[in-house]
Order: C-alpha cells, then sequence, then structure tokens
C-alpha cells in the first residue's frame, strides 16, 4: 500500500503567534491555532500529530508537547503544562494548566484540571412502601370517618324553618289581579263560600242554579 509523503510544516493552514518552536516532523492539520502570550511559549517535539480544530493557549509558562504525542480533533489545551511523549489524547478533549503523563489515553470528551466544572452524578433515591402487615391496621381502618353531631341535626331542622318563614314574609306582587281574575273565571265561587257549612255539605260541592 503506497501512502503519499506528508505536506511539510506551513503556517499557511493554520495559524501561529507568539513564541512557538515546531519540530519539522511534526504534522499540524488546518485549523490549528497556537497562542503564545507574552513570556511564554509552546514547544512541540518530533513526531507530534495535532488534530484539525485544536487549540493551544499557553500564558505565564510553557507549553511542551513531547515527541510522538497525538493530539486529536477540538481539542483544548489552555495554560502551562506538559503532554508526555507517546501520549494519545481524544478528541473534543479540554486540559487546564494540567501535564499527561508519558504514554497516557485521554478518552475522548474528557476534562482534566478544573475541577469547578465537574458534574457529580448522583444516584436516585429509592423509597420503598411497606406493605400492610396482618397487624398493622389498613388504610380504610385508620381513615377518620365523619359523624355528625347532635348540634349539627338541631341545628338543621332551625335553619330551614327560618328559610321558610323568610319566603313567607316576601310580599307577592299581583295578587288582587289573580283574585278578580278567579271572580270573572268563577262567578259562582263567592256564593258558595258564603253559605252556612250544612248547606255547602248537603249541594256536594255543586253551584246552584239561577
Amino acid at each position: 500500500m503506497h501512502l503519499p509523503p506528508l505536506r511539510p510544516i506551513s503556517d499557511v493552514h493554520f495559524c501561529v503567534s507568539g513564541s512557538v518552536t515546531i519540530h519539522p516532523s511534526a504534522v499540524v492539520a488546518p485549523g490549528v491555532l497556537l497562542q503564545a502570550d507574552a513570556n511564554s511559549q509552546i514547544v512541540i517535539g518530533a513526531g507530534v500529530c495535532i488534530g484539525a480544530g485544536t487549540v493551544l493557549h499557553v500564558y505565564q509558562g510553557s507549553l511542551e508537547i513531547e515527541e510522538g504525542a497525538s493530539l486529536g480533533a477540538s481539542v483544548l489545551l489552555f495554560g502551562s503544562g506538559r503532554i508526555g511523549a507517546n501520549a494519545c489524547i481524544g478528541s473534543r478533549v479540554t486540559i487546564f494548566n494540567s501535564s499527561i503523563a508519558p504514554d497516557q489515553v485521554v478518552k475522548s470528551g474528557s476534562l482534566v484540571g478544573d475541577p469547578s466544572r465537574s458534574i457529580a452524578q448522583t444516584e436516585p433515591v429509592k423509597t420503598e412502601v411497606a406493605a400492610p402487615t396482618e397487624d398493622s391496621p389498613s388504610q380504610a381502618e385508620t381513615a377518620p370517618t365523619e359523624t355528625s353531631s347532635p348540634q349539627a341535626a338541631e341545628t338543621a331542622p332551625a335553619q330551614s324553618s327560618s328559610a321558610l318563614a323568610s319566603a313567607a314574609s316576601v310580599p307577592i306582587y299581583g295578587k288582587a289581579a289573580v283574585a278578580q281574575l278567579i271572580i270573572a273565571l268563577f262567578p259562582g265561587r263567592d256564593s258558595l263560600n258564603n253559605l252556612p257549612p250544612e248547606n255547602q255539605s248537603s249541594n256536594n260541592g255543586k253551584t246552584p242554579d239561577r
């Protein structure tokens, strides 16, 4: 299998700022940012491979990538430190002011050197409900029952009678008109009401002939 030769290092496809030293045999992918602030430096050793989109930013010290180390894509190295020889840093790894031992492997998506951003995973607490036993009373037995007191039974008729009395005291409008209508419809009703009781019983409720 024929492999094409590696391209020589060029700062055209990646950005270099400050004091940065790159070994000629190192491979830097496009989109890499190598930034060393004032009084700081970055040293990249022989055979180092840096993936696309990786950012190395150092301040107040030095950041050294030793020979044979491999950095995956989108890795962030911030602050001073050292990546040991032949160490393998997975993609999307973030390292703050920390060093990685030689031949160490850091899995993808890891966060190293910043405990303030670590997320503590806690297991959910499981609550168990004990089943009722024969000795313990059930919920139906322990539930309070509502009982009507004698005072409540006595006050109920009083409230109903007061409501009827208040309803009877309300004036009824149009009572005279209703009485006149009854007299017009039943003209013999007044004569029946004026008869003695014995005559009313003898007529058996019949209207006398006129």
